[in-house]
């Protein structure tokens, strides 16, 4: 490996494995990325400045994916570098009772692509990171990380 290349390797992991370990999480983060239809994509431009993008994601056997149109600045981003961030729609929470807020959730990780048949591009989204928000009694920020497990910090 070259001088700028880390040596260190990411653990990773799926959405069902997550869903394994953490299913209370995992159906809280759920909840999140299900308010609307689109969700909010960071990738990396060639010069290596973001590019955020507009996404729709897919949970199914266990994996989280995504998809893109035949090159699409976002999916030669992705073959570029597969570092992503997903951050769930968003929606305030309610000022009369900020508790009742569902809050919202960030996914980072690695894109893998699985297929591109010319008509569209398909990722599965190796996961490093999960993040949920939200307000109780100020706010609580739950992560799960695979080599630290859950944690809750409160600000």
């Amino acid at each position: 490996m070259g001088k700028r290349q880390s040596a260190r390797r990411w653990r990773m992991a799926s959405w069902g494995e997550i869903e394994q370990a953490e299913p209370e999480f995992i159906s809280a983060v759920r909840t999140c990325f299900g308010v609307r239809k689109h969700c909010t994509m960071a990738t990396l431009r060639r010069d290596g400045s973001p590019r955020i993008s507009g996404t729709e994601i897919q949970l199914e056997d266990g994996e989280l994916r995504i998809g893109s149109m035949p090159r699409a600045v976002k999916a030669l981003d992705l073959q570029r570098d597969p570092r992503i961030a997903l951050h769930s729609p968003t929606v305030d929470p309610p000022e009369d009772d900020p508790a009742n807020w569902d809050g919202e959730a960030k996914v980072a990780g690695r894109a893998m692509e699985e297929d591109s048949k010319g008509e569209s591009h398909r990722f599965r989204i190796e996961i490093t990171e999960v993040v949920w928000t939200r307000v109780r009694n100020g706010l609580e920020i739950t992560s799960w990380h695979p080599d630290r497990g859950l944690q809750t910090r409160r600000r």
